[in-house]
């Protein structure tokens, strides 16, 4: 793959506008393993190497597990390695990545109030929001994987 333009340096103020966003969930009341477990999901579903490869980095430096990071895309069926509220987080990235299928359920929505506030499940969604954006942006300009 070619490389393509530079956002940050073709359009400096809207790299600073998602770098707010990054800003933003830096302080927001989300454990780093559930920031992690959303960052991972949502790459793998959009196939977005660069972020895959970054969060699964990110991941193992915040004390993550390889086995539970090789079994992100398949928690469904592995179940005793995720906590019923990183199931769920899980099932929100999915339903949100995937939006056009049928949005985030009511059936999500519920389990997430049983573990999460109003505010957190706010957050929640915009870390999603953000993931799939950075996805985009990866995707669209093909960011290469550092070494």
């Amino acid at each position: 793959m070619e490389k393509r333009i530079n956002i940050s340096t073709t359009e400096p103020q809207a790299f600073k506008a998602m770098l707010g966003l990054e800003g933003y969930l830096s302080k927001i009341d989300i454990s780093q393993t559930l920031k992690e477990l959303v960052k991972i999901r949502a790459s793998q579903i959009n196939n977005c190497a660069y972020c895959i490869s970054m969060h699964t980095k990110d991941a193992i430096k915040n004390g993550e597990t390889p086995e539970r990071i090789f079994l992100i895309s398949a928690w469904r069926e592995a179940t005793k390695f995720f906590t019923e509220q990183e199931q769920t987080v899980l099932a929100m990235t999915e339903e949100i990545t995937l939006i056009h299928h049928s949005g985030l359920s009511e059936e999500t929505y519920r389990k997430a109030s049983e573990f999460f506030t109003e505010n957190q499940i706010a957050q929640i969604i915009m870390l999603i929001v953000t993931i799939n954006g950075w996805n985009r942006i990866a995707l669209s300009t093909h960011l290469q994987i550092e070494d």
